[in-house]
């Protein structure tokens, strides 16, 4: 059994030790004991009983939006922050982990299931209980969360899309799929008519680092190193600088990050080989406007971000990704979208305890019970 933060309230917590039968009670103590916040898992949410840690007051006597959540344990230290907990316990919202010890239709009820997990059982076990429980929320459909795992069908809806409008045109880098021997990948470029330098990715997103081990290749000799499946792109200048663009629900907020610089083409034949990305690029490291360009720095228009979102939203059937998005160098409006990425780090999105508590609210209005404004 984990504990973590101040238990005080629970039912049949002792001060001194905790002992809950096939019930592990995870806390996060902030600002004190009366900001606590829990995180149940495996118990029994419709227990009249529950009192929360500094509440004073049983669960019961209020309405209240139950969140099952279902994810690593990397993911649950990134995502669940204190800020997030602190405000969803102000506005009426408690997470619980999923036990995967029980069967899925033994716990609850949930209003909604959150989830990042890229296992067969668990995925056949949630579709089984989406059919029994239409009236609860998944956040995401496992059958739409396998498309943009796979980053060829992952681009295909953006290249089907076209965006064009005032503020801008949208599309996809030329790309070719491999799945070919490596020695034979030159001439598939070759065919393909692809531009060096070339990123190489790995066609399938796994759940593991090596789905989103990136490198550049500078010459066609060098193709051969490569392990395919693959996503082979045209690389686009773009001024050393990724648009990450998060999407939750209705709410579309971006951020501006460093990427990989320029490559000048005449001067290819002075580089060879193929290089890792995390040798030639700083991609988590936030882009300071004042040492960039004015035309790099610009964000993209609002617009078309959000036109953007919305399509991709019904195209793709997810409500909660993020896609990185660059401008071409030298253009002012020539956009490409380069990946996208489901449920990804929104604790690196600003004010974004704010954007999910009031989109989890939106997905349950009947549940919902005004709270006082919470800053």
């Amino acid at each position: 059994m984990k504990v973590i933060g101040d238990l005080t309230g629970v039912r049949g917590a002792e001060m001194d030790e905790v002992v809950v039968e096939e019930t592990i009670v995870v806390g996060s103590a902030v600002a004190g004991a009366e900001e606590a916040t829990v995180v149940f898992a495996g118990s029994d949410v419709a227990d009249e009983n529950w009192v929360i840690p500094g509440s004073g007051v049983a669960a019961e006597s209020e309405r209240r939006v139950v969140v099952g959540f279902a994810l690593t344990k990397k993911k649950v230290n990134s995502f669940m922050q204190p800020k997030l907990l602190s405000l969803a316990r102000k506005k009426g919202i408690f997470f619980v982990e999923i036990d995967f010890n029980r069967p899925l239709s033994e716990q609850g009820p949930f209003d909604v299931i959150l989830h990042k997990l890229t296992d067969e059982e668990w995925r056949h076990s949630l579709e089984g209980f989406q059919e029994e429980h239409p009236e609860v929320t998944v956040l995401d459909p496992p059958y739409a969360i396998q498309n943009v795992y796979n980053r060829k069908s992952m681009l295909e809806e953006v290249a089907a899309l076209n965006l064009s409008n005032s503020y801008g045109k949208v599309g996809v880098p030329m790309q070719l799929v491999v799945t070919c021997d490596p020695s034979s990948i030159a001439m598939e470029v070759e065919k393909a008519g692809l531009a060096f330098p070339i990123v190489a990715k790995p066609l399938v997103i796994d759940g593991t680092a090596k789905g989103h081990e990136l490198s550049l290749g500078f010459d066609q000799a060098s193709l051969s190193l490569l392990d395919p499946p693959l996503v082979l792109q045209e690389f686009v200048n773009h001024g050393g600088v990724v648009f990450k663009v998060y999407i939750v629900g209705d709410a579309v907020k971006a951020v501006r990050r460093k990427s990989l610089p320029n490559v000048d083409r005449r001067n290819l034949g002075n580089t060879e080989g193929i290089i890792p990305f995390p040798r030639v690029s700083c991609a988590a490291a936030p882009a300071d406007e004042a040492n960039l360009e004015p035309g790099v720095a610009e964000f993209p228009p609002t617009a078309l971000l959000e036109s953007l979102a919305k399509e991709l939203c019904c195209r793709l059937g997810l409500r909660l990704f993020n896609i990185d998005i660059i401008r071409k160098y030298g253009t002012r409006d020539q956009f490409y979208v380069i990946d996208i990425n489901y449920f990804p780090g929104f604790g690196k999105m600003p004010e974004y305890e704010h954007i999910f508590t009031d989109f989890l609210l939106k997905l349950v209005p009947n549940k919902y019970m005004k709270h006082p404004a919470c800053a």
